[in-house]
């Protein structure tokens, strides 16, 4: 299960990876053009039917790694009109491909740069004009919001998630990326998940550590930035409920390859086997909310993987290099 990804886009960030490492950081590449809103641009100008086939393309990746439900985000559209138009690709692409694609909407990516009005202006346009046709075309009961320096304010936040609820929405928070505060709001809030955390400190640990919000890390992203990762190990043993999603997205996470990532983090940050197994099954399907998946029990989906190997730390040990031979979803073989 991967419960956090961005794979409705178009075009690649291939010139924002070449400043990164040259030294630019992630503000500086997007002052200069780049970062989310060059996605954006790219984004809108495809069609719905084209969105369509990237998405099932990237599925069918996941699909081969074994990855059998999959959240996906808008957020790349930032308008009313895009926005309806990624949710709906979203829609089919779940109807025609083999995996489960669970939707969220994250028209709270950024405050788009042609939105005349502030930021509490762009939140009312958002919650007045979308949320009833994501109810009426029942598009996604989920929402996002990216709670950074470089998006919306902690207050923001809060007041937008507090209207979500209000509306008897599920959500999730972008949180700590970069700085901290985001999962203060998600905790207060009682966010399903707060994702990324890199930036989280002994405070935020212990909050999360006390709510049933799960903490949802993003190795990808540490990789394709360059940055530490977040502090699993300390959530652990704190007693939080740790899950592990790919972010593949085509800014900070281009790779996709949600098993290699996982292994990469578990041996950074020392977690056991079960522990990055319990990330990628069983806590990825409670930060989604869904109670049929994520574990091999009687009354739950027959979503499962087979490995040609005898031992199953071989799985972490070749750290994506051994890939799923054959897959099940809902009990019917899947394997091309």
């Amino acid at each position: 299960i991967d419960c956090h990804t961005h794979i409705c886009y178009v075009g690649s960030r291939a010139a924002d990876y070449a400043m990164r490492i040259s030294g630019k950081s992630y503000l500086e590449i997007a002052h200069s053009g780049g970062g989310i809103w060059d996605t954006v641009t790219q984004t809108r100008s495809a069609t719905e039917d084209e969105l369509v086939q990237l998405i099932a393309k990237r599925v069918l990746l996941h699909l081969q790694q074994g990855v059998t439900t999959i959240e996906v985000k808008s957020g790349y559209g930032l308008s009313m009109e895009e926005e309806l138009k990624q949710l709906r690709a979203i829609k089919v692409a779940n109807e025609q491909t083999e995996a489960d694609l669970i939707s969220t909407c994250l028209a709270m990516h950024m405050k788009p740069k042609d939105f005349e009005g502030s930021s509490t202006d762009y939140l009312n346009f958002i919650q007045k004009g979308l949320w009833p046709i994501l109810k009426a075309e029942n598009l996604t009961h989920r929402l996002d919001i990216f709670i950074e320096k470089s998006a919306f304010t902690t207050n923001e936040g809060e007041i937008y998630l507090k209207k979500a609820k209000k509306e008897g929405f599920k959500f999730t928070v972008h949180a700590d990326q970069f700085t901290s505060g985001g999962s203060e709001v998600a905790v207060n809030c009682n966010a399903l998940s707060a994702d990324h955390l890199e930036a989280s400190n002994a405070e935020d640990i212990e909050r999360l550590s006390n709510a049933d919000t799960v903490a949802v890390v993003l190795p990808g992203a540490s990789l394709g930035l360059g940055l530490n990762y977040a502090p699993a190990r300390r959530l652990l043993d704190a007693g939080c409920c740790v899950a592990i999603a790919s972010d593949w997205n085509p800014g900070s996470a281009p790779m996709g390859n949600l098993l290699l990532q996982a292994a990469v983090m578990g041996a950074a940050e020392k977690l056991s086997c079960a522990e990055t197994f319990a990330g990628l099954t069983y806590r990825a399907a409670k930060a989604l909310n869904l109670n049929d998946r994520g574990s091999l029990k009687a009354g739950s989906l027959a979503d499962f993987q087979a490995f040609s190997t005898k031992d199953y730390r071989d799985i972490l040990y070749y750290q994506g290099s051994l890939m799923p031979t054959k897959v099940w979803k809902n009990g019917n073989s899947i394997t091309k």
